[in-house]
């Protein structure tokens, strides 16, 4: 049996997976601690060695996530735009939206393995934590975040363009609004309309979650997002996976 890899050898394997090296290391570091980690540490160390903690940035990734979701979100438009010369917005939404979704996010995380690189707390790793999608899309976006701050634009674009690159040749035609594709399901089964319910909300003001749930049919789908909006879409997603 193989034995686990050190932090070390994770943070080395990232940095190869996104073709980048860190500078600064730390930031690594802070894009693949979870919350429950970083709040495991603080509540084992003093208040003044915690406030110290603070001064030098440590802590969970989600600032990182913050930033990383708004350049991934300004690349994305970037690349949409050289890629699509002809397409107006209403065909560039429904691309964009698709390929910032917490399920291609996911996706990616699992494609470079990072489940086994994240940091979490005990309990959360034996809750099932590191398999979870938003956990791992906020992990790549922070990742991202990372890249940006430490040696900025251009090394940030080059990783987008090569871990989204599948994703963007798979769309041969702009994806549907998965709202707007849920509703044209029911209504041709004549079946009532979806009904969206908040599930929850928490999280820091500069990064809220909201959990979404619709169901139709019977059945019910689930999405985690910073938005209402963005989990509405993908817990309509989820739904109709279901009847695939």
């Amino acid at each position: 049996m193989d034995a686990p890899a050190t932090p070390t050898a994770e943070f080395e394997r990232i940095e190869a997976y996104v073709g980048y090296c860190f500078r600064n290391a730390a930031l690594l570091h802070e894009a693949l601690t979870h919350r429950s980690a970083a709040h495991q540490r603080s509540s084992a160390i003093g208040r003044r060695t915690r406030q110290s903690v603070a001064r030098r940035g440590a802590g969970s990734n989600e600032r990182l996530e913050f930033i990383g979701d708004r350049v991934l979100g300004l690349l994305m438009a970037e690349w949409l735009l050289e890629r699509f010369p002809d397409e107006q917005e209403g065909a560039l939404g429904p691309r964009h939206a698709h390929l910032v979704s917490r399920a291609v996010l996911a996706h990616i995380a699992e494609d470079m393995a990072l489940p086994s690189a994240l940091d979490v707390a005990e309990h959360e790793a034996r809750a099932g934590v590191r398999q979870m999608a938003n956990v791992l899309a906020d992990a790549v976006e922070a990742i991202l975040g990372a890249i940006y701050l430490d040696g900025g634009l251009e090394p940030a674009r080059a990783f987008v363009r090569r871990a989204w690159n599948n994703a963007i040749v798979a769309q041969a035609r702009p994806p549907k609004d998965p709202k707007t594709a849920l509703q044209e399901w029911v209504l041709a089964r004549g079946l009532p309309l979806p009904v969206y319910k908040v599930v929850s909300t928490d999280g820091p003001s500069h990064a809220p979650r909201f959990v979404i749930s619709v169901e139709a049919s019977g059945r019910r789908g689930e999405g985690v997002a910073g938005s209402k909006r963005a989990a509405e879409s993908e817990a309509a997603a989820r739904l109709l996976s279901q009847f695939d």
